[in-house]
């Protein structure tokens, strides 16, 4: 029912014809659904459609899905632009966990992280969702002890205090193998319409050749300006 549905609006008998089921059964799993949120009818009497409730519930089956969609030719756009990889990631306990990733066609690319962790002190994109937490959450996770995953990783919590505190006067933050050696990364926030984040974008590429260090200023202003263009069309 609810993938016909999916198809445009559709009357009792119209779905019942279509399924093949009998319009009283029909009637009686509509009101059910109805009931839940999973579909509306758009007027007495009228056609049934799909319901803004099953948004939780796909939501639910996998996290980031729709934002995966939605933010995807960005990536892309950003990889073709800079010949580097592009990436979204969110927050999982107290890892970053990468959600999609757009490669470049570049002869030496940093690999696909989808589906992968990181700490989230060791990476600029889980720095930049810090920022937006409470003084409760950041002094919860920084009394904990800090993981080294390398040489550079920050592990003291006046050091991230002061990383927080830059992303908050610019908007982004740099890393520089501090999350995986030979990989630098730049990274910012993805806001809803409330100003709170639902994902990190960012942008990383082998550290001998990225950054150019003539242009730290302009590659995180542009990751910026295409985390706000995201966020208007969410």
């Amino acid at each position: 029912m609810l993938r016909a549905l999916a198809t445009g609006p559709l009357g009792v008998t119209e779905l019942a014809d279509q399924i093949g089921l009998p319009k009283s059964t029909v009637s009686r799993l509509l009101s059910a659904l109805e009931t839940e949120g999973a579909v509306i009818q758009v007027e007495s009497g009228g056609d049934y459609r799909l319901g803004e409730g099953l948004l939780d519930i796909a939501g639910a089956a996998q996290p980031g899905r729709n934002l995966v969609a939605t933010v995807r030719p960005y990536l892309l756009a950003l990889a073709e632009e800079l010949n580097e990889s592009a990436g979204l990631s969110i927050i999982d306990g107290r890892y970053v966990y990468y959600l999609d990733h757009a490669e470049t066609e570049a002869d030496v690319m940093v690999r696909d992280w989808t589906g992968e962790s990181l700490p989230i002190h060791s990476v600029p994109s889980g720095i930049a969702l810090m920022a937006h937490w409470s003084p409760e959450q950041l002094t919860d996770y920084l009394a904990e002890p800090l993981e080294q995953v390398t040489a550079r990783t920050l592990t003291a919590p006046d050091l991230l205090q002061e990383r927080i505190e830059q992303f908050r006067r610019d908007g982004y933050v740099w890393g520089y193998e501090e999350g995986v050696d030979g990989i630098n990364s730049v990274a910012t926030v993805v806001l809803d319409h409330n100003r709170q984040p639902v994902a990190a974008l960012h942008i990383h590429g082998p550290a001998y050749r990225f950054p150019d260090r003539l242009n730290t200023e302009a590659l995180g202003r542009l990751l910026v300006t295409t985390a706000e263009s995201i966020a208007s069309q969410l």
